[in-house]
């Protein structure tokens, strides 16, 4: 009874992985919002009630999607922290995070945009995308703690009208960080996605030529803003 339940569960699972390599054809061709489940099935040879089996909805679908991106472009994420120099300078690691996130963004431009470009009419995302989107932000907040923990950063100015919000953050994301280090955080975090963003959706066309080394440059100036600062500046 086992080996046959286990070739039950590696069927679906190649089942379920080509449902998705399909709908991610769709997403490229023809994007997000007209992703369709019968069209999944007519081209994987299936009748659309057997895929139901696996999506119910185009909703189920898009949030797999979704969460295999984050889990994708965090997994990026983690893997260069964990390949960087441990005796590199926190600022240099933070631009090596930033610099792993942008070559990913590069290579899965389609998937990328599913999860930072326009929002998909009529789809709400599930809490189960939260914590799969939070990836990203919790490597650049490990590096700013171990910062933190050891020769300490340098503190930005918060503004006072933001102090209850600040101390809200920092309780909820990043209590061991000053309150104005997590206001900071949050800011360049969507930094990092705007400066992505910008050059995958044509902003930088006849702009930035040179784009590896202006992303290094923001990568480094972004560190900076959250109190991380480049060996010999």
């Amino acid at each position: 009874m086992s080996t046959v339940k286990g070739a039950r569960a590696r069927a679906r699972t190649e089942i379920t992985a080509a449902i998705k390599d399909e709908a991610r054809k769709q997403l490229a061709a023809e994007g997000a919002a007209k992703l369709s489940l019968r069209a999944v099935a007519r081209e994987l040879g299936m009748v659309s009630s057997a895929l139901y089996r696996y999506f119910p909805s185009r909703d189920d679908l898009l949030t797999a999607l979704i969460v295999d991106a984050y889990d994708a472009v965090g997994e990026a994420a983690e893997r260069a922290l964990a390949q960087a120099d441990p005796a590199h300078a926190p600022a240099q690691r933070w631009v090596a995070v930033c610099r792993a996130v942008r070559v990913w963004a590069l290579a899965h431009p389609h998937e990328y945009a599913l999860i930072y470009g326009s929002p998909v009419p009529g789809y709400t995302a599930p809490q189960t995308t939260i914590a799969p989107a939070g990836r990203v932000g919790f490597v650049l907040i490990s590096i700013v703690s171990d910062a933190h923990r050891g020769r300490g950063v340098a503190v930005p100015r918060l503004a006072p009208e933001l102090r209850a919000e600040a101390g809200r953050m920092a309780a909820e994301f990043a209590p061991e960080l000053p309150p104005a280090v997590a206001v900071a955080l949050v800011a360049a975090w969507s930094q990092l996605f705007g400066l992505i963003s910008f050059e995958l959706f044509g902003q930088f066309h006849r702009v930035v030529e040179e784009r590896d080394a202006f992303f290094a440059h923001a990568a480094a100036s972004l560190a900076a803003t959250v109190g991380l600062v480049l060996p010999g500046e």
